[in-house]
């Protein structure tokens, strides 16, 4: 008793305490209360459509573009020709469409089922708009929630009237990891950050199946994996935390139907990795510090800051990119090194044309990354405009463009 009363007092004399473990740790997983069509509430854990389990994934569909009008101070010589584009009396205007758009799960404060095809997506700032595609709809593969009382359910689309999201009020009692790793490609690039295998296996506790020669079917988690390395369009070789190793075959876990090895971190973005470009995944212990936290999100802001133009004009305020993405939740693509690559608007400092074909995405981590192959960085963009502080608003067209700076 003397021994630890002693032992205690050292340490407050030298300035520091054994304290318990944070209790207010979060896992990053993505947690709220769905609202079944019966009237049952079941509150936990939530897996979307198999891939989506943490708050930095990305619910991806189409929104719908409600029809703008814009008065054009100067139509900054359009060389183009746009089916959807009027001009009129001074006036620029914009039929509405749909285009792709993807929000971070962390920014949705409540999402409800409108149709068998389309959802109403609230965000925490209180931006509304209505989506359809693969991860709304009666298309969804599977939405699971751990529930705190009654373990996992597995939902249909149509089981749903209403997803409230919310912060966790404790880790979870799995202790299944989020994978986390360094990818090469073959040419020799390297991406670390999270990982989505076949973009399905998220989790330690997932497994990767294929057959092992023609002798037996193997089931491995990857908890149990220390490296994966593309051996053909056809196989893979998988080598386990205890040095064994095995060739698989005769599954999309490990041939060329793999549809994709995602890497997303907070500097890139997510970026897609196809078979034919993949070599190896080395799996890494999990920063758990880098574990997305549910404040984080604020369901984003208007996109602002300055556009230059060619010939030296400059124009500064509220921008609306290729006429579209208007908020910063909103993303940039484009293919980076035979790779494709959606970046946050939060995270990029600014875009430069250049060329044609491409433009210099400088990320706020200070990254320079050569995009291509999206209207979104090259000459088939839309137009980007910017509301001015004055009142008037501006279209720059891509022809007249060299760089946004945003704030």
């Amino acid at each position: 008793m003397k021994i630890a009363l002693l032992i205690g007092l050292m340490a407050v004399g030298l300035g520091f305490l054994v304290m318990p473990a944070d209790v207010s740790a979060e896992s990053g997983r993505i947690y709220g209360t769905i609202r079944t069509v019966d009237g049952e509430d079941f509150e936990g854990w939530i897996r979307w459509d198999k891939n989506e389990a943490f708050w930095d994934d990305i619910l991806d569909g189409t929104k719908e573009r409600s029809s703008k009008k814009y008065r054009s101070k100067s139509r900054r010589s359009s060389k183009r020709s746009n089916l959807f584009d009027v001009a009129r009396d001074g006036f620029f205007y914009s039929i509405g469409s749909s285009r792709q758009s993807e929000v971070k799960f962390g920014h949705i404060k409540t999402l409800v089922p409108l149709s068998s095809s389309e959802a109403l997506i609230v965000l925490k700032s209180g931006i509304e708009f209505e989506m359809t595609g693969s991860d709304v709809g009666s298309g969804v593969r599977e939405i699971v929630i751990d529930d705190r009382a009654e373990g996992e359910i597995y939902l249909d689309w149509d089981d749903i009237d209403e997803v409230n999201f919310q912060k966790e009020p404790n880790e979870p009692e799995s202790k299944a990891e989020r994978l986390y790793g360094k990818v090469t490609i073959r040419r020799g690039d390297e991406y670390v950050g999270w990982i989505e295998w076949d973009v399905d296996e998220v989790l330690s506790t997932d497994v990767i199946d294929g057959d092992e020669g023609s002798r037996r079917n193997r089931k491995i988690r990857f908890e149990k994996i220390q490296s994966i390395e593309r051996r053909s369009r056809s196989s893979a070789l998988i080598t386990l935390k205890t040095g064994k190793t095995m060739r698989l075959s005769g599954s999309n876990d490990v041939n060329s139907e793999n549809r994709g090895i995602r890497v997303k971190s907070a500097e890139l973005g997510r970026v897609n990795i196809s078979w034919s470009d993949f070599e190896k995944l080395d799996l890494m212990p999990v920063p758990l510090d880098r574990l997305p936290k549910y404040d984080s999100f604020d369901g984003g802001k208007e996109i602002s800051g300055t556009v230059f133009t060619e010939d030296g004009e400059q124009f500064t305020g509220r921008i609306v990119w290729d006429e579209d993405e208007t908020y910063t939740w909103e993303h940039l693509n484009g293919d980076y090194d035979d790779c494709s690559v959606v970046v946050e608007f939060s995270n990029i400092q600014s875009i430069e044309k250049s060329s044609r074909r491409g433009s210099v995405v400088t990320t706020k981590s200070g990254r320079n990354i050569v995009l291509k192959g999206s209207n979104d960085v090259d000459s088939d963009n839309n137009g980007i405009i910017v509301f001015l502080d004055n009142g008037d608003e501006v279209e720059v067209d891509w022809h007249d463009f060299e760089k946004a700076e945003f704030k």
